[in-house]
């Protein structure tokens, strides 16, 4: 085996505030907030003077992790529309288990979610659908039939 587990996912964003409150509203923990700067981390991640503010969210079982890190130097760099499709490339959505969705979507939607279809069920075993938060960001939740 090559790898032990997956650590972290990271989301650059430029209203860090707002991206926390969503995920917290969605049940994710503040684990933690820094800044990350220095020569170790501009040589790490090949940026010259960089300094970076990350908020670190947990899920509530404890096993996985957003790191969201809003960029002060150099600038974050526009990338994809926050309005892109789900079939566009990259990195396009986190999917999680909820136990209420209906309830989950009402909850996200006071932070500026919408939903970007329809709640569909699968056979008997899952409700399902996608939400664009802040900054475009796709989140998918599953609520479990049964």
């Amino acid at each position: 085996m090559t790898i032990k587990r997956m650590d972290n996912v990271s989301i650059i964003v430029d209203d860090l505030d707002a991206v926390i409150a969503f995920f917290v509203e969605l049940g994710m923990e503040l684990e933690g907030k820094a800044v990350v700067e220095g020569r170790w981390a501009a040589s790490l991640v090949g940026l010259d003077d960089q300094r970076v503010d990350v908020a670190m969210m947990r899920t509530p079982d404890g096993h996985g992790r957003i790191e969201l890190a809003k960029y002060q130097t150099p600038e974050a760099i526009p990338g994809v529309p926050e309005d892109a499709p789900v079939n566009t490339l990259g990195i396009r959505r986190i999917m999680f288990a909820v136990e209420d969705i209906d309830d989950v979507i009402a909850r996200l939607r006071t932070h500026g979610a919408e939903l970007m279809g329809d709640v569909v069920r699968y056979q008997d075993v899952y409700r399902l659908c996608y939400i664009r938060g802040p900054e475009g960001i796709v989140v998918a939740l599953a609520e479990e039939l049964g």
